[in-house]
This record gives structure tokens, sequence and C-alpha cells, in this order.
């Protein structure tokens, strides 16, 4: 092995070593009960049991990770939907409307969140509208639709523009052809926008910060921010964050085999 390999190598596992520390050190650390992190007292699942058992920091705890959820799978849902039937719109378009449309749904992904948030503030505070719920899940349709969009295109451009006419020449209504032809065509762009959709607005705390309002609404992030105010994180956080660090890597690794076993099917046709 030259010289260029090794440290190509070491430089990968360097990377990797940066990005999961942090991740690996909060996973041990789940497993003492000490309530500052880096403070070892002995090897206990009292954190877990806590965290599952409904003490009083675990249920507010787990109230937020609930309302975090919630909110999650109802914008990427609804984001999924109105970012599909935008990409196909922007899709049909030609010359410099397309390029006008694709450079306004890029704004929103470059503008940083807190502008975001701020501007979604100030439109719902003119409009009298009470926030909470409504307001939060508003808000992320808002800066997760265009996600969609962006995974949406490219299974457009890769689909035989024919079959969508064909199906129509043959006697579908626009909804037939759209529910029966194009949605099958789009589905791994769809999954790949909802898949993201649900991350992004599992992560944010900057739009759903401004947009919560004081009526009692808290997700992961702002619950961890207020906690963190106070002096401290609760510690039911540490099995809460491996557990759910682990749920994504298992759904990874999952797909990750399944894409494996149909390129091998490909290959063998």
């Amino acid at each position: 092995m030259n010289g260029k390999k090794i440290i190509a190598k070491a430089y990968l596992w360097f990377i990797l070593l940066i990005l999961y520390a942090p991740i690996i050190f909060i996973a041990i650390f789940s497993f003492t009960k000490a309530k500052s992190l880096g403070n070892w007292t002995g090897f206990t699942f009292d954190l877990y049991k806590n965290l599952f058992t409904g003490s009083d920091s675990a249920q507010s705890l787990i109230e937020a990770l609930k309302s975090t959820l919630i909110i999650a799978l109802i914008a990427s849902a609804v984001s999924t939907v109105l970012g599909t039937l935008a990409a196909i719109g922007i899709f049909n378009l030609r010359g410099r409307k397309k390029a006008t449309i694709q450079f306004l749904n890029n704004v929103p992904l470059l503008n940083p969140d807190i502008i975001t948030g701020v501007s979604l503030f100030l439109l719902f505070v003119f409009l009298h509208v009470s926030k909470g719920y409504v307001t939060v899940i508003l808000a992320h349709i808002t800066f997760c639709t265009p996600y969609v969009v962006l995974n949406v295109l490219p299974k457009l451009s890769q689909m035989n523009p024919n079959i969508y006419e064909a199906a129509l020449d043959l006697g579908a209504t626009p909804f037939q052809a759209l529910r029966k032809v194009l949605i099958p065509e789009l589905r791994p762009g769809m999954i790949s926008g909802f898949i993201i959709a649900f991350t992004m607005s599992l992560d944010d705390f900057a739009v759903t910060f401004f947009t919560a309002g004081s009526a009692g609404l808290e997700t992961l992030s702002t619950y961890i921010y207020a906690d963190a105010r106070k002096g401290g994180l609760t510690p039911e956080l540490k099995p809460l964050m491996t557990i759910i660090f682990l749920i994504i890597l298992v759904g990874l690794l999952i797909m990750n085999l399944r894409a494996v076993k149909k390129s091998k099917q490909n290959e063998l046709r």
C-alpha cells in the first residue's frame, strides 16, 4: 500500500471520528446516572428506565417528542404532496418562466432559518393568527416543500415524457394518469423528499421558536433550548438521543441493503 492510499484512509477515518465521536460519547454516558456529561458514576440502565416509566422530567421530554413527531409527520406529508405537484408544474414550464420559478424555489433553501422564522412570525402577527400547532405546521410546510421539489424534479427528467400522454390517449383522465402513471414513476423522489422534509422538520429550531407562541407548545429543539437555559440538560436526553440515532441507523442500513440487493438483481437481468 503506497503513501497516498494510507493518507487517504487515515483522512477518511479522521473525518468519521469527528462525525461520530460526539454521538458515541452520548451513547456511552447514557448508561450512567451522572447529571453532568463526562462524569462516570457507574454502569446502569436507570436513565432508560426513567425514560419509559414516566418520571416528571421524562414525561415532559416525551411530550416534546410527541409534538415533534406529529408536526414533522404532518408537515412532511403535506409538503410531499405540494412539492410533487409543484415539481410537475415547474417541469412543464418552458424557457424563462421555468428558470425563474426554479430560482424562486431555491431561495428558501439558501435563506437562513432565522430570517424565515422572523418573517413568518411577522406574517402571523399581521394576519392576527394565534400561534401554536397550526402556525408551526404551516411554517414547517413552507420551508420543507422546496426540498421535495428538488428531489422530484430529477425523476421527472429521467421519465419518458410520452408515458403520461399515452395514458391520456388511451382514455385515462388526468387524475388517473397522475395516480397510475406519474406517481409510480416519481415514487423514489417523493420518498426521498419526504425523508428530507421529515428530517428538516425534526431538526428545526429557529422557525419553530418564532412561530410556536407562548401556548406551551414545545418540540425537542425548543425543549432542549429551554432546558439548557435553566443550567443543565435533562439526563434522560442521553438515552433518548441514543435511541433516535439507532433507529435512524437501522433504517439507513435496511434501505442501503435493499438498494444493493435491487442493483444486484438488475445486474443479473
